[in-house]
């Protein structure tokens, strides 16, 4: 970006947004992470979702919920991992959020229930996914979410 040019707000939240989503899953995904990599994964979790609550919709906000709740549970913090995915959850069936997005608010739940070591919550909630799961439209979604939910443990 030159220093000329202007972004409208919006404009400006949203790219703040999409940039810190995915700047968290590229710590997600580093096979080694510091404690450092840990705090900063978590803050540009917190940071997507400001900039979609400032413009977004509720589909960007469960994700926001989503993430964080991810973030949390891969950083063994079941109480704040619970608490996104039940909000996660909570705004998908506010606004009829469902497909990919309603699969993975139950797998958000099933993870957190299992980090938190409830796993007959973490079993119901794996089921609860696994069914969703199976209505997701578009097969490469559907291929994507079957790994993430494999990879709970249950």
């Amino acid at each position: 970006m030159s220093d000329t040019e202007r972004y409208t707000e919006t404009e400006w939240h949203t790219r703040c947004a999409k940039g810190f989503f995915n700047f968290t899953w590229t710590l997600l995904d580093k096979p080694s992470r510091t404690v450092e990599d840990d705090d900063t994964m978590l803050h540009a979790a917190h940071a997507s979702t400001f900039h979609w609550e400032k413009i977004g919709h509720p589909l960007n906000f469960e994700r926001g919920h989503w993430i964080i709740s991810r973030v949390n549970a891969v950083l063994k913090r079941p109480e704040a991992a619970l608490y996104h995915a039940q909000r996660c959850l909570q705004i998908c069936l506010a606004h009829d959020i469902g497909d990919f997005d309603l699969a993975f608010a139950y797998e958000a739940l099933a993870r957190a229930h299992s980090v938190a070591g409830d796993l007959d919550d973490a079993r119901r909630f794996h089921k609860l996914a696994t069914e969703a799961g199976k209505r997701i439209a578009e097969d490469d979604d559907r291929r994507h979410f079957e790994k993430e939910v494999e990879s709970i443990r249950l």
